[in-house]
């Protein structure tokens, strides 16, 4: 599979992303760092550059900024209402998007049931 950003993106989501890039406040967790590495080191995405240089470009849009994995963001994982329980990662992006304030774009059924809880904001990608 190409990995392409835009034709990615539910009609929705691909709204949420431009409103959020128009006013230079998108977010990017660095664990979303560690999973494209990990996708693609085990061949799940293909991207057009080496992924280094990939992610480099990516960071570089002045519209980016790079949300860290802060001690308080560690910890809010770990004590997230609601039980959200499995994938660490998942938990990890949903403490960063809580302590941020933000909205959090995913495809991921679980965090969109979650965040229909009410433990976070969640844009449906």
């Amino acid at each position: 599979m190409e990995f392409g950003l835009l034709n990615e993106f539910s009609p929705v989501g691909l709204s949420a992303l431009e409103e959020a890039t128009s006013r230079n406040a998108l977010l990017v967790s660095v664990i979303s760092v560690w999973e494209v590495g990990m996708l693609e080191s085990k061949r799940r995405i293909h991207l057009r550059l080496p992924c280094e240089e990939w992610v480099k470009k990516a960071l570089a849009n002045p519209a980016v900024r790079l949300a860290p994995l802060s001690p308080e963001i560690a910890l809010e994982s770990t004590r997230l209402p609601g039980g959200l329980r499995g994938d660490p990662a998942d938990q990890m992006l949903v403490a960063t998007a809580r302590r941020m304030g933000a909205r959090l774009l995913t495809r991921d059924k679980k965090l969109i049931e979650y965040g229909r809880r009410g433990h976070v904001s969640v844009v449906p990608a």
